[in-house]
């Protein structure tokens, strides 16, 4: 394999790898918008606002 032919795959490689995301973000939205966060999950009872202190 010659350099250009390296040069060539990375550069390809580096497309693939930043386009792909994006597409299949277009591809699929209908998946992501039908998980709801828990409601336990937002508020809780027994939190700590206090921070520690370690010193």
């Amino acid at each position: 394999m010659s350099l250009i032919d390296g040069i060539f795959l990375t550069l390809l490689n580096t497309v693939v790898c930043l386009a792909l995301p994006k597409l299949l973000s277009t591809i699929v939205p209908a998946q992501s918008q039908n998980i709801t966060p828990s409601s336990s999950a937002l508020t809780s009872e027994h939190s700590n606002s206090e921070i520690p202190s370690f010193s």
